[in-house]
């Protein structure tokens, strides 16, 4: 016999309480997530805007035999760093015209201070070309930021990275039609479109930013879930060594004091292009050198190898000798190497980098996007629009400064690059201060205008900075458009070119921002004059 069913005693259903928490999971940490995403995508092509940003190297037209350039850079650095425990070198390649050096500056155990220089690999001097840190420093500020130790900002972007993975995952299931919405978009229907676009951004590549968001917390387990490595190494000898085996980043062992020539570099980089490949070697580290016991490893590149485990040659320093050969590593420790690979994407050709490119821009829209539905859902809702409560301000002005005005900050770096003198002390210093300066300057603007006129503002400095970046590239520099296009040197060609494209998005951007005015359907108090109306709407985002 069947008996009736109680009725549910009302309450929130799984969906709204996802949607919930993918609203403040992605709202609370949006605007380091969008500066990440940015400047993540930005860095994978590091290389290419380092090489723009040292616009005095001539363009490579071939790249120079590795062995070779080891041997000379490894003469250099016998000068240059003379008396170091440990010296390194990064090999050219086809996106790289330097050779960027570093050596131990301290022999001290605990102590990890590093010099570094870029030098030229056709003499293996030091290049003469403007100080500056390139792409580097959008590559080191997307996942520990500056002006703060690297490890506090690891661990704000590892908690960013945690809200973006719960946001995606509490995204899936808030959305019941997620697949079919990727195909709706409603132009001009206010937060009807800004929720379609950000559906559409989200499926776009959404096993791209599930993939990109787990590796990214995967890269730094360590720093994050330490105590499975503290329980296996009870060391930090044993530490130490799992860092080399990871990194083929050899710890120097104790100096004999015997001085002993270092046998050539050239040769064992020979042997390990007749291994992997004549383009094959990526690195080499040396320890101890000019001692007896000193240590040379030559390690295989990362291009065209879905895994970042290293794989390199050992050889004894003082007489050449190979001592062995590492080209495996553990279960944990491969899966680790692949997932750190997807990550950093250096596996990649153009094409795949490309690819790399878009998706990750269409992430760094769907944070952006959703920052912006945030304050357009709860605008219409607003008792007062003319007095918004100070939460709502405080999201909305942060909003234009870390959207837009990370646009004008971005590219003030690359103005502060051309124009900035090159003897000023401290220079890649400077850059740096510089985006920061302008990205102040953005938030202060964002705070003192109306919304919607600081958004305006602020795309189309964006948009004019952009544009007028070639030309003050050819202005400063023998590396004009026109000159490039001769010389076939399609790193500076790309880069004018991005710049017009980004320049055309962000004047749409513009555009469609100043043009657009948003209904809102709060109720007006009766005495409210229309010309209160005309004034609301002109300070509207």
């Amino acid at each position: 016999m069947k008996t009736k069913q109680e009725p549910r005693p009302a309450g929130r259903g799984i969906r709204q309480s996802m949607s919930d928490l993918h609203t403040w999971t992605g709202l609370l940490l949006g605007w380091i997530l969008y500066a990440m995403f940015l400047t993540g995508t930005v860095a994978y092509f590091k290389d290419e805007l380092s090489q723009w940003m040292r616009p005095e190297l001539p363009h490579q037209v071939q790249v120079p035999d590795r062995a070779v350039v080891a041997q000379r850079i490894a003469d250099e650095l016998g000068t240059l760093a003379s008396g170091s425990p440990q010296w390194g070198m990064r090999l050219p390649d086809a996106r790289n015209n330097s050779v960027q050096a570093f050596w131990r500056t301290s022999s001290t155990p605990g102590q990890r201070g590093f010099g570094e220089a870029n030098l030229d690999p056709s003499t293996g001097r030091k290049v003469t070309s403007r100080d500056t840190l390139g792409g580097d420093f959008f590559y080191r500020f997307h996942f520990q930021f500056h002006y703060m130790p690297a490890v506090w900002g690891r661990w704000i972007a590892g908690v960013a990275a945690m809200f973006m993975l719960v946001a995606i995952v509490s995204g899936v299931i808030t959305h019941k039609k997620i697949f079919a919405d990727f195909f709706t978009f409603r132009w001009g229907k206010g937060q009807r479109s800004w929720l379609d676009a950000h559906n559409a951004l989200s499926v776009f590549g959404l096993p791209f930013h599930a993939m990109i968001t787990y590796t990214g917390l995967v890269t730094l387990m360590a720093l994050y879930m330490p105590w499975g490595e503290q329980a296996a190494f009870k060391t930090q000898a044993e530490r130490q060594q799992l860092t080399a085996e990871l990194s083929a980043f050899i710890q120097p062992g104790r100096a004999t004091g015997e001085k002993v020539p270092l046998a050539s570099v050239e040769d064992m980089v020979w042997q390990a292009q007749e291994r992997w490949g004549r383009d094959n070697v990526g690195r080499v580290t040396i320890t101890h050198p000019g001692d007896a016991a000193a240590r040379v490893a030559v390690a295989r590149g990362e291009a065209g190898r879905v895994s970042m485990s290293p794989q390199y040659m050992e050889f004894e320093g003082a007489t050449g000798r190979l001592l062995g050969i590492r080209e495996g590593v553990g279960p944990a420790a491969e899966t680790r190497g692949v997932l750190y690979a997807l990550h950093l994407g250096r596996f990649s050709d153009t094409v795949t980098r490309w690819l790399y490119v878009l998706v990750s821009l269409s992430g760094t829209a769907m944070v952006g996007t959703g920052l912006v539905m945030w304050t357009v859902k709860r605008r219409q809702k607003l008792p007062d629009p003319d007095r918004p409560y100070v939460g709502f301000r405080v999201v909305e002005r942060l909003n234009v400064a870390s959207i837009a005005g990370l646009s004008v900050a971005m590219t003030a770096f690359l103005w502060a690059n051309r124009l900035l003198p090159q003897t000023l002390a401290e220079r890649a210093s400077w850059e740096v201060h510089m985006f920061f300066i302008v990205w102040a300057l953005a938030l202060v603007h964002a705070v003192l205008r109306p919304p919607r006129k600081a958004w305006v503002e602020q795309l189309w400095t964006a948009t004019a900075l952009l544009t007028l970046l070639p030309v003050l590239n050819a202005v400063t520099t023998q590396r004009s458009l026109w000159h490039s296009l001769a010389e076939g040197d399609w790193v500076f060609v790309g880069m004018d070119l991005m710049c017009w494209a980004l320049a055309v998005l962000h004047a749409v951007l513009a555009m469609r921002t100043a043009r657009h005015r948003p209904e809102l359907q709060s109720v007006r108090r009766p005495d409210r004059q229309p010309a209160s109306g005309v004034a609301l709407r002109e300070g509207e985002a």
